[in-house]
C-alpha cells in the first residue's frame, strides 16, 4: 500500500493511498507506527503559506476548513493573519492586540475569540476574522492567563500562571517561539472559568485542547523531564494518561470526529538532557491511547497541528524552503525560520 504525506508549510496537508480520501480514513486502517517504516526519509509536506520577512506560524483552521487564523512576526511585528487554505495567501490582519497571540482562537465559523486589555482589564473578546466590525468583550477576567478558549457551555478554559508576577497580563514571552508550553518562571494551571467569573482549577498542564463534542479536554502536564498528554472532563473529571515516554509530547489537537488526537512529539529522537535541541515531528494517537502512529519525519522542527475537518493535518516548520517553493510562491525575500 502506498503512502503519500503533504505538509503545508505553516501547515501540512496528507495525501493518502486511492482507497483512503483522508488522513482520519488512513489512520483507521493503522495499527501503530511501524506503517511507516523508519527508512522513509520524506513525508513529502507542501508548504502552504510563504510570505518574505515573515515568520508564520501557530496555524488554526476554521470550521469550515476554507482559512487559517496565523500568528505572524515580521520586523518585530506580532499579529494574527487570516489565510486561505487553498494556497496560503494573506486575507486580513484579525488582530495585533499584544495578548490575542497566544490566545486566538475560532469562534464559530466566522469569528474569533482572544484575550486583551484594551479596556483596561483583562477580558476575553471576540470580533469578526475579517477584522472588519465592532469588538465585544465576551467576559472580564483576571491575573495571568493565556491560551484561552469559549467552551460550548459559554464558559472559558484557559492556563492560570501563577508563581512570578507580571505586568502583562494574559501575555507570555518564550524565547524560543516553538515552544509554548514551557513557561519558564511560572507554574501553570488548566482552569476552566464560569460566566460569573468563579475559577475552577482542573490540575496542573498547559496546551489545552477541547474535544469536537466539547465533553472532554486534552492537555499537556510535566512529569519530571518529560511531558504527557492527558484527557480529562470539562470539569475535571475522568483523569486519563494517554502518553508516556521519556519524550515531550505537547500541543495537542483534535480531529474533527474526535476519534484522533495530533500532536507535537520529540520522541522520534529524544535528547533527555537538552529536551528543546531534539528532532520534532507531528504524531497521532487514538483517544483510546492506542495506535500511535509517526505522520512527519524531517530533520526540521515540525509543530502545532491543527486538524481539518476534512483530514488534512495543518502545522508550521522550519524546514528548508526549496526554490521551486519559492518560485510557485513567487518570493524573492528572505524565507528563513518558520511557515
Amino acid at each position: 500500500m502506498t503512502r503519500t504525506f503533504a505538509l503545508l508549510v505553516c501547515l501540512i496537508a496528507f495525501a493518502f493511498p486511492a482507497q483512503a480520501e483522508n488522513l482520519l480514513d488512513w489512520l483507521e486502517s493503522a495499527h501503530g507506527p511501524s506503517l511507516i517504516k523508519p527508512e522513509k526519509a520524506s513525508d513529502h509536506a507542501i508548504l502552504v503559506t510563504l510570505e518574505p520577512g515573515q515568520q508564520e506560524m501557530y496555524p488554526k483552521v476554521s470550521p469550515d476548513g476554507r482559512y487559517l487564523l496565523v500568528t505572524v512576526s515580521e520586523h518585530r511585528r506580532l499579529y494574527v493573519s487570516r489565510r486561505l487554505t487553498e494556497n496560503g495567501d494573506p486575507l486580513n490582519v484579525v488582530s495585533e492586540d499584544i495578548h490575542a497571540a497566544d490566545s486566538v482562537s475560532w469562534l464559530g465559523k466566522s469569528e474569533v475569540s482572544f484575550l486583551s486589555s484594551r479596556a483596561g482589564g483583562l477580558g476575553l473578546w471576540a470580533k469578526s476574522a475579517s477584522g472588519q466590525g465592532v469588538v465585544r468583550r465576551l467576559q472580564s477576567l483576571y491575573g495571568n492567563l493565556t491560551q484561552a478558549q469559549v467552551l460550548p457551555d459559554g464558559s472559558v478554559l484557559a492556563v492560570r500562571l501563577e508563581g512570578k508576577t507580571s505586568g502583562q497580563h494574559g501575555s507570555v514571552t518564550h524565547r524560543d517561539p516553538f515552544v509554548n508550553w514551557d513557561l519558564s518562571g511560572f507554574k501553570s494551571y488548566v482552569v476552566r472559568i464560569d460566566k460569573n467569573g468563579l475559577d475552577h482549577v482542573l490540575g496542573e498542564g498547559t496546551n489545552p485542547a477541547v474535544s469536537p463534542d466539547g465533553q472532554w479536554i486534552v492537555f499537556s502536564m510535566a512529569a519530571g523531564r518529560s511531558r504527557h498528554l492527558f484527557m480529562m472532563r470539562v470539569d475535571g473529571s475522568e483523569l486519563l494518561q494517554l502518553t508516556d515516554d521519556r519524550s515531550i509530547d505537547v500541543q495537542p489537537a483534535w480531529s474533527a470526529d474526535g476519534k484522533w488526537i495530533v500532536f507535537t512529539s520529540n520522541r522520534g529522537d529524544v535528547d533527555i538532557r537538552h529536551p528543546h535541541r531534539g528532532n520534532w515531528d507531528i504524531w497521532a494517537i487514538g483517544r483510546d491511547g492506542r495506535n500511535l502512529t509517526r505522520l512527519t519525519r524531517d530533520d526540521a522542527r515540525d509543530g502545532a497541528p491543527s486538524v481539518g475537518r476534512d483530514g488534512f493535518v495543518y502545522f508550521h516548520s522550519d524546514r528548508k524552503v526549496s526554490s521551486e517553493e519559492r518560485a510557485l510562491h513567487q518570493v524573492r525575500g528572505s524565507v528563513s525560520g518558520f511557515h
